[in-house]
């Protein structure tokens, strides 16, 4: 973590440690939604870890915004209620705090290798369950899903085996339970 100039992270007391949050925000499917979002983490330098939106709802015209973001308490705490006061926001959900989320990830890695290497990729492929979705005589396309720290350790363990290039969804997250997201 920097403590860049500009940077909330730079004003930290020495006794708040960060934390990673995982944040659901359920908004109106609509232009500009994204940007004000966007705008109000780059505005106050907040940063996002990682970032995925997709409509949820079509016959409500609603999406869903999950946020993975880094910070103190009272920045997470910040962060939530600006978001709350945004105009397209219905609700904002932070599933770190409730703590019964499922959370996933899908990531795609190219791996050039022959011989050894290929046959240690394609081990530890199944090890991870990891799919492949494309081949040649050398190179495969891997498909992996599950949490991040799963996701990050199949890289990983790519690299020294061939890794060329790594494609990330971000967070995918959900609370447990039969209850839907606050509106």
């Amino acid at each position: 973590m920097s403590n860049q100039p500009g940077s909330v992270y730079s004003f930290q007391s020495s006794d708040e440690k960060p934390e990673t949050h995982t944040m659901s925000v359920l908004v109106d499917n609509e232009p500009g939604v994204l940007a004000r979002v966007i705008g109000l983490f780059s505005g106050r330098g907040y940063n996002i870890d990682s970032l995925t939106v997709s409509e949820t709802e079509h016959e409500a015209h609603l999406s869903r915004i999950t946020i993975v973001t880094t910070g103190t308490p009272m920045v997470i705490e910040q962060i939530k209620s600006q978001l709350e006061r945004l105009v397209p926001i219905h609700s904002v959900t932070d599933l770190t705090v409730e703590g019964n989320a499922v959370e996933r990830e899908l990531a795609m890695l190219k791996v050039a290798g022959k011989g050894d290497k290929r046959v240690e990729a394609l081990r530890l492929a199944d090890a991870f369950r990891a799919k492949v979705i494309d081949t040649s005589l050398d190179h495969f396309v891997f498909e992996v899903t599950g949490k991040q720290s799963k996701v990050e350790q199949f890289i990983q363990l790519m690299q020294p085996l061939g890794l060329v290039e790594v494609a990330r969804t971000g967070v995918a997250a959900i609370a447990r339970g039969p209850d839907p997201m606050a509106e």
